[in-house]
């Protein structure tokens, strides 16, 4: 099985706020989340671990070059700045037809026991994907998942919904039959993987989903200290 790492974002609302490092370069604990998510990853399977990053933060370019020579799994890097989330997972697809693979933004910040527990169960799954959910809202614009009782994904909505227990925690572990979905988005010029998303049930895939007990992301300089005690488990 394959893992992804989105991080091609340029991290500006940290950088107003005072935060020196380009966001993959960002410490949690001592640990840039780059290296932490690889790590993870490695330590979850991983056949290997393909990354796209920003080409226009040289910080980064020559802190994941290091990475690659030194890290636990073989490293594939994509140089390209890109317009949205969207695009950067299309840049990656090439390395991503041939198996099921886990899909995730840099920033985002799990517990590893819950991770290990999800990528264990889309394993074993016959799926064509499981999303990680979670019932902690602690997004500026939360992409709420309505699921029916066996938590089969039934919806992706910008609104709650009476049937909608939990929010996108945005780790997506996906069958190759969602890179035919991600390409059909883009033909039509879609840009936001919430529309990816919802072009995934639209197919009709069968997508379940997984519940974390929180799942946070790091946008803001607040976030970072959130992070750590989260990690540390003092919240």
């Amino acid at each position: 099985m394959k893992f992804a790492i989105i991080s091609a974002g340029e991290g500006s609302r940290l950088s107003q706020e005072g935060v020196a490092l380009p966001k993959p370069l960002v410490q949690l604990n001592g640990m840039a989340m780059i290296d932490r998510l690889v790590h993870i990853f490695a330590q979850n399977g991983a056949e290997q671990v393909v990354i796209i990053i920003n080409n226009e933060v040289a910080l980064t370019k020559e802190h994941v070059a290091a990475l690659k020579e030194t890290a636990e799994v073989p490293l594939e890097v994509i140089v390209k700045t890109t317009p949205s989330s969207m695009h950067s997972f299309y840049e990656l697809i090439r390395f991503l037809k041939d198996d099921k693979f886990c899909l995730t933004t840099v920033d985002t910040i799990f517990r590893e026991d819950e991770f290990a527990a999800f990528i264990e169960a889309f394993k074993a799954s016959g799926k064509d994907g499981m999303m990680a959910v979670t019932d902690y809202i602690d997004d500026e614009k939360p992409l709420y998942i309505s699921t029916d009782e066996k938590l089969n994904i039934t919806g992706f909505h910008d609104a709650a919904t009476p049937d909608c227990r939990y929010i996108s925690g945005g780790i997506y572990c996906l069958t190759p039959k969602a890179i035919d979905t991600l390409e059909k988005c883009m033909e039509k010029g879609m840009s936001r993987m919430r529309n990816f998303q919802r072009q995934l049930v639209a197919d009709g895939l069968q997508l379940e989903a997984y519940p974390f007990s929180k799942i946070l992301d790091v946008d803001h300089a607040s976030d970072i200290v959130k992070a750590e005690a989260f990690l540390n488990h003092k919240e």
